[in-house]
């Protein structure tokens, strides 16, 4: 590249000569081989110029030597070269340029000497501001001052190493002497020599730390001190240690650098944040990148983030964050209040640079079916002491039920309880909270409320603090001497008040249908107790003034009246009260009345409808909608926009907060539809009445002439002419572009000359009359319906020359096709020059946008012009070039293509091939995402147009478009594709293999010659009374359809014994047969005609077949006359009930009072206690503690005079286990833990139940191994409980039981652990229970023979005896009356052989009456029996026995008792068990055992009774 270079110098107007730092340098850049024909005026003349040293020089001398550097020689050529044709070319060539530049020069240097002035005046007035400083600057040191730090200390942080230099000025008089100090310990140099350095130059002192360590991490001060003070200056210093050395290594901390104020950056957008869309509940981002020059990492550009003109602050609502490349604005918590017009501000050395877009938040999914979208907006006014009037915005209502109310809550802050305020709905968006805590904070919310339910709470207000308005305006500030505040109350002035004031301008601040809120002035004088006010009503008029009750005391000078009456008008006056007493009334308001429904008497109400609805077209999803004000607009607080699909009965909102201005551009349209839209005003009232709607309009971009085309190349020259081709502007305008216009210039020359008058359609055009050997430059401009659009930028000069190179030219105009996330089609147009020989294919180069590193994608050369790349990025921009290949090698490469980024539009469809239901013609079709009117499908088959093509047809209505095929066959098989123009490459391929054709060819000729599809073929069924319906379903049927049956080639109508019918509903066509007897064997045809198809179904009814119909009709004959009579609707069957009681149940039908029910267990009649009742329906048989004895025939007999009907129950076999496992399956259910019980003969596991038969499938198991019933090992039960008995235990017999109870499905288990201390236990009360069973044995007893009652008259003899027993033989004492008898001759005692004992008394007297006993005892124990004897004399009448009073025997315990007992008392087998012991986890605590009665007074040692029953166990 060669420079023409033009130096001038800026002198001082002093006459210093400056360095070259003060030089201004133009560089022209002159022709190169590569840019022989360019001229000036294509080419930027850049100039740089920099400015050193303030001068003061006059602009007379700068510009005079500036004109002297513009007459300096710029290009000269030796005299003694000798230049050749072409060097001679390209000279007269420059030469000329340069004298076309001269003009531009002299322009430009004319702008320097303008800025050159400016400049000296700049610093002329700079001197002098310096110097009216240093004068005041001397007359400020007279003053006495103590320090003050004019710059303070900043922190830094460094790497380690590196030195840090802290430094800060400061002033004072007399000057300051300042001490510097780390960590509040003062720094000496000589501590560390050549550690510290301390500086004090001109006032600036300064603190060096050479190679700082990680230790000189600390906080610096430095203390300032004179005579009148101190002052102190901090600041702290981080060391920080490079990756690898010890500590992480944090690239963001970097030194601070000088201050650089943020308006000398230069910052230019690159990615802009688009038109968002958002959900309540949901966050959105929006990020804007950029490139910042100069980019410091610790100096961000300055950006402010906007809301409809609002500047945003951080919050927990709002997060912005800004970087050298990017600024991000998060909304974590979306609410439809986020919705506005985004801006984003950033400030640039040239000013500010900005970008805006419109955010929009739909409303979440509703909290009821129907229910409205929450209340926006919300926020307080008027805050008192004890009253907030919060306002908010209604919600857009679509397609929900008007709005009829709404709720507002309210939660005291750091609380998350929320409480309703209003019991009632109110209708307007205000509403007066009033009852708060003086000095508390609050949140409020709202909720609508429809016909459907309550909305989702709008966003929490703001914090509101509830205090007293008036008390700040009761202050006074007076100032002294502009030093000192004094603030005094209205208190201190007024003196010692006692009493108010009365209050005074009473008025309604707030009137509506639903109350109207009172506001007055507080009194004045006020006092300084605490006040309050009481508020009274009236009738206009009248004076009947009543006192309004409040639930608390009003201190705030607001009140809202809900409870008046419509129609009525109301005065009120308010009196002041404190502790004192109470003021005077008020003044009286002026009369009020609440406002009518309809809102006549003042100008209220919801505002009328908005005026006409404009919609015209914006972009190529959004479109542009405006409207008239509405007439009365009664304090509007916005506009809801609505739109609706035309065809489409659902509308949907635009916008979801009011939009305040009469125009607005709805934006996330479908491409190509169209829609029609209408305006609601919104106020505090409501929304008004909807707008008309507006025209249709369909969504395209407004119409505006295209953009340049650009990528003009070359493609081929003959030396007369040149072919051209360029790309397709990047905006259409909205219409097609129907022409292209191309200019060309000589390179040397500046006049552009028409190439065309008539515009070219296609994008490449041949230039004929050119120069041979001439440069020129070609530019371009595309029209379409609006006009011309803008030219291109000029061409790069191209050589008129003959092309004779043997490689093909390059290929040109590259598209892309198919755009998806990870691949594409990239297709191109062949070669106009092709060299020496044909072009035989194509290497297809691709590379990342910005990249130089090309990468070749087929190893071998195509021979298409098409190409899919596969396995892109996503995301990811690509560009492509193609190579032509011929047989003497590769060509020139292509233009460039344009970038294309790998990623699907949005809501992009493919291609679908498939079949009309109609016609049966092949198609495909593509619905494309996205269209404009000017769009048109381009249908191709192997990326080649199809055209005119006999074989298909192409269809196209709205966005979708049709390719039909004609007459399909192998010829076209192939990968069709359809490019839709005007659009942003919406585009599909699909390929058409030979299978997918034959499965749509044998689908399109069922449709052509179609057949009524059936959903089941000819069947029969037989019906009740034994008759027979033969049926089939089509699925579906017309009205016109015709049918036949043909039975054994004969055809049937509908007559006598034959019903023919069908239902078009349902789809079937039936014949029913009264009478199926033996002759209706054969075969059964249907014959089905529906328009143009047919169907036909055969039943073959023979052989076997038919005797199975045939015994079932015949079989449903008989039910049918059974059902005649009383009979069983269910016959017999069984239940076990939760007791397992197991019952025989059946139900009844057609029976009366007269019918009789018996039944039978193998023929012999069971007579149950309860009779059945057959009115009920249904009638049982309980068969309790079933066993194998219940196996048998059961029959049960219903019957009256109309007939009789039997059903039988054989319960054996399968029956049975069914009833055992059912059984099995309750029992197990219940079964509780196994407990341990301990008996004489060993040790028992028992699991009690509900019911327990030996039939049931039980096992028990010892250690997983299966136990069978041995001396041993006893197993029994009884009806409440399964046990498991091991007689004479030993350590054996230690180990982990169970039982398993299976029903044959489910196995329930139970488990005892006898081992350890559990069966330590056991084994101890076994052998005493074993012991004291032996002593029961042969303790001492009365085997038999002695009477209860003896009479006897006197003077007979009395003979007492009875057999004992007793191992050892037993003592034997006898007793009257509790007195030991002793042998005498009247009373003799004998004792024979040891087992018979008696009492002889010899001629009884009266005296011998009374209460004999005899004691029977052994060492084991023994007995005692009572006989009571009465003597009467002669004469006497017998006395009567006293009945009811049976012999008592008594038993004695024996002289050594048994070991003690740990369990209680066992009892013998046929009792109840004892209690027991479970499993060591768990024993319950033993029943306590009754006392046994008081033996009589001899008996030494009385023994509990011999049988007492022992408590059963808690069942599980």
């Amino acid at each position: 590249m060669l420079y023409i270079v033009l130096c001038a110098s800026i002198h001082g107007v002093e006459g210093e000569q400056h360095s070259s730092s003060d030089r201004v340098i133009f560089l022209l850049p002159s022709a190169s081989a590569s840019q022989a024909a360019s001229g000036w005026s294509a080419t930027a003349l850049r100039c740089f110029y920099l400015f050193g040293k303030s001068s003061s020089k006059s602009v007379s001398q700068v510009q005079a030597q500036a004109t002297g550097a513009m007459a300096e020689q710029t290009y000269t050529v030796p005299e003694f070269r000798q230049r050749t044709a072409e060097e001679t070319e390209e000279y007269q060539r420059v030469t000329a340029n340069v004298g076309k530049g001269l003009a531009v020069i002299q322009e430009e240097l004319h702008r320097m000497r303008i800025a050159t002035k400016a400049q000296v005046d700049s610093l002329a007035i700079q001197r002098e501001v310096k110097d009216m400083r240093y004068r005041r600057d001397d007359l400020l040191e007279e003053i006495p001052r103590m320090p003050d730090f004019l710059v303070a200390l900043r922190p830094h942080t460094v790497w380690e190493k590196t030195p840090v230099k802290l430094f800060c000025t400061v002033q004072g008089t007399p000057r300051p002497i300042v001490q510097w100090y780390k960590g509040g310990v003062p720094v000496d140099p000589l501590s560390a020599p050549g550690k510290y350095k301390i500086e004090n130059m001109y006032g600036v002192h300064s603190l060096i730390i050479s190679r700082c360590v990680v230790s000189d991490t600390a906080e610096y001060s430095a203390v300032a001190t004179n005579q009148h003070g101190t002052a102190t200056s901090k600041a702290t210093v981080i060391v920080k240690r490079p990756a690898g050395a010890g500590e992480s290594c944090y690239l963001g901390l970097v030194p601070h650098l000088s201050e650089i104020h943020r308006s000398k950056l230069e910052v230019s957008f690159l990615d802009r944040f688009p038109v968002t869309f958002g959900v309540e509940g949901s966050s959105v981002t929006l990020v804007c990148t950029m490139v910042v020059v100069p980019d410091l990492p610790n100096l961000p550009p300055l950006a402010q983030w906007y809301r409809d003109d609002k500047l945003l602050t951080t919050s927990k609502l709002v997060d912005m964050s800004v970087s050298g490349s990017e600024a991000r604005l998060t909304l974590p918590h979306l609410a439809k209040d986020d919705e506005g017009l985004y801006t984003l501000r950033i400030f640039t050395k040239d000013g500010t640079t900005e970008h805006s877009a419109y955010l929009f938040v739909s409303d979440a999914a509703p909290s009821a079916p129907g229910a409205p979208g929450a209340p926006l907006s919300v926020k307080a006014y008027d805050i008192n002491s004890d009253y907030v009037l919060v306002a908010w915005k209604p919600p857009n209502i679509v397609n929900e039920a008007p709005v009829t109310g709404y709720f507002v809550d309210r939660c005291e802050a750091g609380s998350d309880t929320w409480v309703q305020c209003n019991d009632a709905p109110v209708k307007v968006c205000k509403y007066p909270v009033h009852g708060l805590s003086s000095g508390r904070s609050y949140y409020f919310r709202v909720r609508a409320v429809n016909s459907a339910g309550i909305s989702r709470a709008s966003r929490k207000s703001d914090k509101v603090t509830a205090i007293d308005a008036a008390e700040s305006e009761r202050l006074q500030v007076i100032k002294i001497e502009g030093k000192r505040d004094i603030v005094i109350k209205d208190d201190d002035l007024e003196g010692y008040v006692t009493i108010p004031g009365e209050p005074t301008d009473l008025h309604a601040s707030e009137i509506f249908k639903s109350y109207v809120v009172l506001s007055w002035k507080p009194p004045s004088p006020r006092g300084r107790a605490p006040l309050w006010y009481i508020i009274e009503k009236c009738l206009a008029g009248t004076g009947a003034w009543q006192r309004i009750s409040t639930a608390v005391k009003v201190h705030s000078p607001r009140y809202p009246v809900f409870d008046l009456q419509d129609g009525q008008k109301y005065q009120f006056r308010v009196y002041s009260v404190n502790m004192y007493g109470s003021s005077e009334a008020s003044a009286p308001s002026e009369p009020i009345q609440k406002v009518d429904p309809d809102g006549s008497e003042l100008p209220i109400g919801v505002p009328s409808a908005p005026g006409q609805v404009v919609a015209t077209r914006n972009t190529k999803s959004s479109v542009f909608v405006q409207w008239e004000p509405p007439k009365q607009p009664k304090n509007l607080m916005g506009y809801y926009i609505d739109g609706r699909v035309v065809g489409s009965k659902e509308w949907f909102a635009c916008n979801h907060k009011p939009f305040k201005h009469s125009r607005f551009v709805v934006h996330g349209l479908i491409p190509g539809e169209t829609y029609v839209f209408r305006v609601q005003a919104v106020n505090v009232f409501g929304l008004s009445d909807e707008s008309q709607e507006s025209s249709p309009i369909a969504v395209e971009p407004a119409l505006a002439m295209p953009s340049a085309p650009h990528g003009i190349t070359m493609l081929s020259s003959d030396g007369s002419s040149i072919t051209l081709a360029w790309k397709s502007p990047k905006h259409c305008g909205g219409s097609r572009v129907n022409a292209y216009y191309v200019d060309m210039r000589d390179a040397d020359t500046l006049v552009w000359k028409e190439v065309n008058l008539t515009g070219f359609t296609e994008r490449i055009c041949t230039v004929d009359n050119l120069t041979e050997g001439r440069f020129y430059e070609f530019k371009v401009q595309a029209g379409n319906l609006a006009g011309v659009g803008l030219s291109s930028i000029p061409s790069a000069p191209m050589k008129c020359e003959a092309w004779t190179m043997e490689e093909p030219g390059p290929a040109y105009d590259l598209s892309f096709s198919e755009v998806r996330s990870h691949s594409l089609v990239v297709l191109w147009k062949a070669p106009v020059y092709t060299g020496a020989s044909a072009v035989t294919g194509y290497f297809v180069d691709m590379a990342k946008k910005g990249s130089s590193e090309f990468i070749t994608l087929n190893q071998e050369a195509v021979k298409h012009r098409y190409l899919q790349v596969a396995d892109l990025e996503e995301g990811e921009t690509y560009v492509f070039r193609i190579r032509a290949v011929n047989a003497k090698g590769i060509g020139k490469p292509s233009q460039l293509s344009d970038p294309v980024c790998a990623r699907a539009l949005p809501g992009t469809k493919e291609i679908v091939a498939g079949v009309d239901e109609e016609t049966g013609d092949v198609f495909l079709s593509l619905e494309a995402c996205e269209i404009s009117e000017t769009s048109k499908f381009v249908w191709s088959k192997n990326y080649k147009a199809i055209g005119d093509c006999p074989r298909v047809a192409v269809t196209t209505k709205g966005r979708t478009s049709r390719l039909t095929f004609t007459h399909p066959d192998k010829d076209d098989l192939g990968r069709y594709s359809v490019f839709v123009t005007d659009t942003d490459g919406v585009s599909g391929s699909h390929t058409l293999t030979e299978d997918a054709l034959n499965t749509m060819l044998e689908l399109s000729h069922a449709i052509r010659n179609p057949i009524v599809p059936l959903k089941h073929g000819l069947n029969y069924e037989v019906l009740e009374k034994g008759h027979v319906r033969f049926w089939l379903q089509a699925v579906k049927l017309s009205p016109s359809v015709s049918y036949r049956f043909i039975v054994n080639d004969k055809e049937v109508t509908s007559g006598e014994g034959h019903k023919i019918s069908h239902d078009v509903a349902t789809g079937i066509i039936q014949m029913t047969l009264d009478q199926f007897t033996r002759t209706n064997e054969g075969t059964y045809t249907v014959q089905v005609h529906d328009g143009k198809a047919k169907a036909q179904s055969s039943l073959v009814l023979v052989g076997d077949v038919f005797k199975a119909a045939l015994k079932e009709a015949e079989f449903q004959r008989k039910e049918h006359l059974r059902k005649q009579g009383p009979h069983f609707s269910e016959y017999l069957y069984f239940t076990v009930t939760e007791d397992c009681t197991v019952k025989l149940a059946c139900k009844v039908a057609n029976v009366k009072k007269d019918t009789t029910f018996h039944w039978y267990k193998e023929d012999e009649e069971i007579v149950p206690e309860t009779a059945p009742n057959v009115m009920s329906g249904a009638c049982a048989l309980s068969i309790p503690l079933f066993s194998r004895k219940d196996q048998a025939v059961y029959k049960a007999v219903l019957s009256d005079d109309r007939g009789k009907d039997t059903s039988v129950f054989d319960i054996s076999g399968k029956v049975f286990d069914d009833i055992i496992n059912a059984l099995a399956t309750i029992a197990g259910a219940s079964a509780s833990d196994l407990v341990l019980q301990c008996t004489p003969e060993g040790i028992r596991l028992q699991c009690y139940m509900n019911y327990y038969t030996e039939e049931m499938k039980t096992v028990w198991k010892h250690k997983e191994s299966k136990i069978a019933s041995s001396e041993k090992m006893r197993i029994g039960g009884t009806a409440e409980m399964a046990w498991m008995q091991i007689c004479d235990p030993s350590d054996k017999e230690k180990g982990h039981y169970s039982i398993e109870i299976s029903d044959g499905v489910k196995t329930h288990v139970r488990t005892f652990d006898l081992s350890g201390q559990a069966y330590t236990n056991a084994y101890e009360e076994y052998l005493r229970l074993k012991a004291a069973a032996f002593a029961e044995k042969n303790r001492g007893r009365v085997v038999g023979g002695l009477p209860d009652v003896v009479t006897i008259m006197e003077e007979k003899s009395l003979s007492l005896t009875c057999t004992v027993w007793g191992e050892p033989t037993p003592e034997v004492t006898w007793f009257k009356n509790e007195q030991e008898v002793a042998s005498t001759e009247h009373t003799k005692i004998m004792f024979d052989g040891g087992k018979f004992a008696s009492l002889v008394i010899n001629k009884v007297t009266p005296d011998d009456s009374g209460k004999y006993s005899i004691n029977v005892r052994n060492k084991y124990g023994g007995e005692f029996v009572e006989i009571t004897v009465s003597v009467y004399r002669h004469g006497e009448q017998i006395p009567e026995p006293k009945l009811g009073q049976p012999k008592t025997a008594t038993p004695v315990p024996p002289k050594s008792p048994a070991p003690p007992s740990k369990t209680p008392t066992p009892t013998p087998k046929s009792q109840t068990p004892a209690p027991s012991m479970k499993s060591p986890a768990s024993t319950p605590a033993s029943t306590p055992v009754p006392k046994s009665p008081t033996p009589p007074r001899s008996v030494k040692s009385p023994t509990p009774p011999r049988f007492m029953k022992s408590p059963t166990p808690p069942r599980k």
